[in-house]
């Protein structure tokens, strides 16, 4: 049997080597893992730990799903931290984005690990000092999919990439250009 934690760190460490040194987390992202291994995927790990989110566009690639989160009282795309059972990061982001949004993962097609965005957190977030963000971005037919808001996001939306709601988190429309740019490339 495949222990569930090192398929997870070796997805981690696939990540970081996929996306490459020319995204600006790269370096934070080495650091961490050399530094804390497993611990680094770990919630109750260091303050700056890894988690995976998903942005998700429709398939006419003119619109993406975010949630309002409820701690950041932000838009932003579903994601998460990592859990026990994960075995991969776009297996965790596409569990996040199921259980923040009602969206099944066996809907979401051509489901890549696009991004790395290390950004600091609020009091809010509890000993949370920032996150190591696993970006991955996925395609889905919105006509397919009811969202479901969940105990974590206070509201979800579909919203033209070109009329983002507001507030957005810090940088979002830096790390947004990327993960664009990126996901094209990828396809």
């Amino acid at each position: 049997m495949i222990d569930p934690r090192s398929s997870l760190l070796a997805s981690a460490r696939e990540a970081v080597a996929l996306v490459g040194p020319s995204v600006p987390a790269h370096d934070d992202f080495v650091a961490a893992l050399e530094a804390h291994g497993a611990a680094a995927l770990d919630r109750e790990g260091p303050p700056a730990h890894l988690t995976a989110s998903l942005f998700v566009f429709d398939s006419t690639g003119e619109q993406i799903l975010l949630c309002l989160h409820g701690k950041g009282r932000f838009w932003v795309q579903p994601g998460g931290h990592l859990e026990a059972g994960d075995t991969s990061l776009a297996q965790a982001a596409a569990r996040e984005l199921e259980e923040e949004t009602g969206v099944s993962r066996s809907l979401l097609c051509d489901v890549r690990v696009v991004d790395l965005d290390h950004h600091p957190l609020s009091s809010r977030f509890g000993r949370c000092a920032s996150h190591l963000d696993v970006g991955v971005a996925a395609v889905v037919d919105r006509d397919a999919v009811a969202l479901q808001v969940s105990d974590e996001s206070d509201d979800l939306a579909w919203f033209p990439l070109d009329d983002l709601p507001s507030p957005l988190p810090p940088a979002f429309d830096e790390r947004l250009a990327r993960v664009r740019a990126a996901y094209a490339v990828a396809r």
